[in-house]
């Protein structure tokens, strides 16, 4: 039969936070995640409705009730979290920690944007308790940047990178964006030489997605000009393998690269697929097998949080199917160089699995795209990361027969 349990939480339960804040100076061509655009001027010392947020925010942590033990990880994303006065940074945190509690080792991650802080709020975030910064720098070209609608250019990131060596935060990150309109296999080669020169503890380089109702969106049709070919794309792809592995990172996930020791740990909750708490405007939370999505305006969600307080912080949504649990764990954890384990599949289908498996698997093997052996299945790197979507696809359509198999009784 299917499976008729969730997974298992495991026996902490949640132990990472993910916390939203929604705003930014303006938002970017490429971009739909939930945001509040509060212009080049206003940030968290000035704007009244920043402090307010908080307050809302503050009020959700405060209602939800403890599952796990002390947290271990804490992201702050967005939007941009750099906007954030070190004091209402300080009430969030002094918040989650009087509800939750922190471990001795936290992992404190906080996303921040060029041109939206200096030397001075760096070091008051570290004061804090932040231990890893990542830096959203996007592209070394401002023609790039003021192509994506991004508020800062090249004098602002050589400005944040100094202040990152000069803050001493333990662990900091860099992230880029390849395939952007216009943008050459040239110009990609540069920008990775720039970020690799910056010595980044870790980097993030993500192909650029069109989402329908972005500027972006409403411009260009992927796969066509001034986007870069789907063949220009995979050379990218490619040239960032190899310039990062040369230069000493390791490439442990599909987007991501890192010094020995400096992997996110709070990111490794989700390709895990292990439960974790999310706060704030339009964040995602995975607890008790029920995900759950907040609303993505500043009304919605103060009436959200209004209710959830109401409710002394219950959730009434549905869990997760079992079999959703499974596809999500596969789709998940093949992001990661190391792979998955495959022996929650097996002990539930056994035989039948595995036959699934080797048949699915059949086109890829031989050119070793993938990797099966000791239980655990891996994409290979580059070429089988680079085809992860089309071995998930057979993967999924796998399991549908199986359970569809059992299911009448075949």
């Amino acid at each position: 039969m299917p499976p008729s349990e969730p997974l298992s939480e495991g026996p902490d339960g949640p132990s990472a936070a993910y916390v939203h804040i929604p705003f930014c100076r303006r938002r970017c061509f490429y971009c739909d995640f939930p945001i509040s655009v509060i212009g080049n001027r206003l940030r968290g010392e000035t704007s009244g409705t920043i402090s307010t947020y908080v307050g809302w925010l503050c009020g959700e942590i405060r209602a939800t009730s403890p599952l796990g033990p002390a947290l271990r990880t804490v992201f702050f994303g967005g939007g941009t979290p750099s906007l954030l006065s070190v004091p209402q940074l300080e009430q969030i945190l002094h918040t989650l920690e009087q509800q939750f509690g922190f471990a001795e080792a936290i992992e404190i991650s906080m996303e921040m944007d060029p041109g939206t802080f200096d030397l001075a709020h760096v070091q008051g975030y570290c004061a804090l308790g932040v231990n890893r910064i990542s830096l959203g720098v996007q592209a070394f070209d401002d023609g790039l940047l003021e192509r994506c609608g991004r508020f800062h250019r090249l004098v602002d990131v050589h400005r944040a990178v100094d202040d990152m060596h000069r803050s001493g935060v333990p662990s900091w990150s860099l992230d880029l964006i390849s395939g952007l309109p216009h943008q050459t296999l040239a110009q990609w080669q540069g920008s990775l030489a720039s970020a690799i020169a910056t010595q980044p503890h870790h980097l993030s380089i993500y192909d650029l997605t069109i989402e329908p109702q972005t500027p972006f969106g409403k411009q260009y049709q992927p796969g066509e000009t001034p986007l870069p070919t789907e063949a220009t794309t995979v050379d990218m792809y490619r040239l960032a393998q190899q310039m990062l592995t040369t230069a000493g990172y390791d490439h442990y996930e599909i987007s991501n690269y890192a010094k020995p020791g400096h992997q996110c740990r709070h990111n490794r909750t989700y390709w895990e697929n292990r439960p974790f708490y999310g706060f704030g405007l339009g964040a995602t939370s995975y607890t008790q097998a029920q995900r759950v999505a907040r609303p993505r305006t500043q009304q919605t969600y103060r009436q959200w949080v209004e209710q959830y307080q109401q409710a002394n912080g219950v959730l009434d949504e549905p869990k997760l199917p079992p079999m959703e649990q499974l596809t999500d764990h596969l789709m998940v954890g093949l992001r990661l160089a190391e792979g998955i384990d495959l022996g929650p599949f097996t002990q539930i289908w056994g035989d039948r699995f595995t036959t699934m498996l080797h048949q699915c698997l059949r086109p890829y093997l031989p050119q070793g795209h993938v990797v099966l052996e000791n239980n655990r299945l891996r994409l290979s790197d580059p070429d089988g990361f680079l085809i992860s979507n089309a071995v998930l696809a057979d993967l999924f359509h796998g399991l549908e027969q199986i359970a569809g198999d059992q299911i009448s009784g075949n």
